[in-house]
């Protein structure tokens, strides 16, 4: 779901913790050591996701907020904020050449450059998150 998140909507708030979850509390955040990306450089991204980003000449960056349901992937046009909100059965997430993530939803996606360890760790924890919350299927007879 991309939406605007710019301007406090009580509406739009409640569709994204409906889908991913509310926010961790501050003493889960601490246990987490954290549950922000570093600044993501975006080097790709889906056609209307492409369309806002070149509404400006700024700097195409976005980052990642984890929740207990899934991710919040945040990034600025002009003077406008949006997410991308993704709820972990949703997310895709490829490691492409290099330095390159591509993070998946339906037909959204975002490319962004990993050329850093914080960032490759950053991913890391976003699996694990991610396989934590999965639940287990239990085998077919």
């Amino acid at each position: 779901m991309l939406v605007n998140v710019s301007y406090n909507n009580p509406e739009v708030t409640r569709k994204i913790d409906h889908l991913v979850g509310k926010p961790f509390t501050l003493k889960e955040r601490w246990a987490m050591k954290g549950i922000g990306s570093p600044k993501l450089f975006i080097t790709g991204a889906s056609l209307e996701i492409r369309n806002l980003l070149l509404l400006d000449n700024n700097l195409d960056a976005c980052n990642i907020e984890l929740r207990p349901g899934g991710i919040v992937l945040r990034f600025r046009s002009l003077l406008e904020t949006y997410a991308l909100v993704i709820p972990y059965y949703k997310l895709t997430l490829y490691k492409g050449d290099l330095a390159t993530y591509t993070v998946y939803m339906d037909h959204h996606f975002v490319k962004v450059r990993s050329d850093t360890k914080a960032i490759q760790k950053f991913f890391t924890k976003l699996l694990g998150h991610r396989a934590d919350q999965t639940p287990d299927h239990p085998a077919s007879s």
